[in-house]
């Protein structure tokens, strides 16, 4: 298995690595550790390179399986045992973390004024979508909503991170904020997001530690998605 040094520590944006294993056929390599996230939870995979002594490969595509992270590369594949260091395009991974932050903190918003769980989501640097079941949804609400989101982001809020054993985390149904649960049954030790006081809830993507990063956010616009659903879409205000 891989060491996946994402998800315990979140600003780390380079690693020496091995390759492990690789598949020239399909230009990726099995590293034995990586900075690179792999996606998921509506996060799109990192992008950035890895360097073989004076040589550059852009890493275009990661993603996971049962046996750990795979990274595709542009320019060639290292057979297994080369030694690599891997850098992640850190611009675009600090805009992703700000705005997977922002879209927990309004997870935290939504469901202290409405206990409405997410219904799906999505999201591109520094611009993400949240859909919600919102049957009582007022136009006007949109306003007071931007506010109260970027009030709890000012509040200076810490975002930690801690695991739990599946049978604990299971026997606390806040954690999961979907409205069908997304865990994998094979799943043994749970991530936790903590907003401290906002919005905790399972998830195993990057964010920042305090909700001051994020900046200021703006509802960019708010969509009928069926009877009873809206799709809130938000965006860093420096977007």
């Amino acid at each position: 298995m891989t060491e996946r040094l994402y998800s315990t520590d979140q600003y780390a944006r380079s690693v020496d690595a091995t390759v492990v294993d690789h598949d020239v056929d399909d230009g990726r390599v099995l590293l034995d550790r990586t900075v690179f996230y792999p996606g998921g939870g509506g996060q799109p995979p990192d992008t950035g390179e890895v360097t073989i002594g004076d040589d550059r490969l852009a890493v275009v595509r990661v993603a996971e399986d049962a046996r750990g992270v795979w990274h595709w590369l542009e320019g060639g594949v290292p057979p297994t045992g080369t030694a690599v260091r891997g850098e992640v395009d850190w611009e675009r991974r600090y805009r992703l973390m700000r705005t997977h932050t922002a879209m927990h903190a309004l997870c935290g918003v939504v469901w202290e004024r409405y206990a409405s769980p997410v219904t799906g989501g999505n999201m591109e640097p520094g611009v993400g979508r949240l859909d919600f079941e919102l049957p009582d949804w007022d136009p006007e609400d949109k306003v007071s909503l931007e506010e109260e989101l970027n009030r709890q982001l000012d509040a200076a809020r810490r975002v930690e991170i801690a695991f739990l054993p599946r049978e604990e985390a299971d026997q606390d149904p806040s954690l999961i904020r979907t409205k069908v649960s997304l865990l994998p049954s094979s799943l043994t030790r749970v991530r936790v997001v903590d907003i401290v006081g906002l919005d905790r809830q399972a998830d195993g993507g990057t964010h920042v530690a305090d909700t001051t990063e994020v900046g200021r956010v703006r509802i960019a616009k708010v969509e009928s998605k069926g009877r009873g659903f809206r799709r809130i879409r938000l965006a860093l205000v420096d977007q």
